[in-house]
């Protein structure tokens, strides 16, 4: 499996030599480090411990020196054949693959049920005065109680979301930029993560 850490740059569009057009986000990718491989015996499970960015030497802790001045770790589940020190860059992937990538989407904090859920409120005529954009009923006579998984207001956004079978269109090795096509989660300069 192949797969590297990116920063959201921008959307932007992209034509193909057909002339056609694609929307695209361009993606900052890599390059990323393996600090540290983790074993089913020492550590539980398996996977691949790799560090990205970079900080001041200050603000590193003094524990996380060892593997490196780093702004944060990622792991990745599964077995790879890399080892510890391993560069992984942007030429890991090629034009044309398809890639599964996550990221935290944008928060929006507490909504309504309309923004939410997609309630339809209730009409602007027939006595309403300011039950727009209300729930409605939100329970019945019986049990008295307001039942589990009820779609009401609440915190939205800031959930990790994984969209799947997204296609490369581009990729720049020099300044280690991509281009993916469609939409990805979060905001410009968040962190997501690419799977091939």
């Amino acid at each position: 499996m192949k797969f590297i850490l990116a920063k959201k740059v921008e959307m932007s569009q992209v034509f193909d030599e057909n002339g056609r057009v694609h929307p695209v986000t361009w993606l900052l990718a890599g390059p990323i480090f393996v600090t540290q491989k983790k074993s089913a015996e020492k550590d539980g499970y398996v996977s691949v411990q790799v560090g990205f960015g970079s900080k001041k030497e200050k603000n590193v802790k003094k524990p996380q020196k060892k593997l490196g001045n780093f702004e944060g770790f990622r792991e990745f589940r599964g077995e790879h054949p890399m080892n510890v020190g391993d560069k992984i860059d942007v030429s890991v992937f090629k034009e044309g693959d398809i890639v599964n990538v996550s990221g935290t989407s944008k928060g929006k904090g507490f909504q309504g049920v309309v923004k939410r859920h997609g309630f339809a409120g209730g009409p602007r005529t027939h006595g309403q005065k300011h039950s727009e954009r209300e729930p409605g009923s939100i329970g019945a006579t019986w049990p008295q109680r307001v039942l589990k998984g009820r779609r009401m207001p609440g915190r939205m956004g800031s959930d990790r979301v994984t969209v799947r079978n997204l296609k490369i269109i581009k990729i720049i090795p020099e300044k280690n930029l991509m281009a993916i096509e469609g939409a990805i989660p979060g905001n410009r300069g968040s962190l997501v993560e690419i799977r091939g």
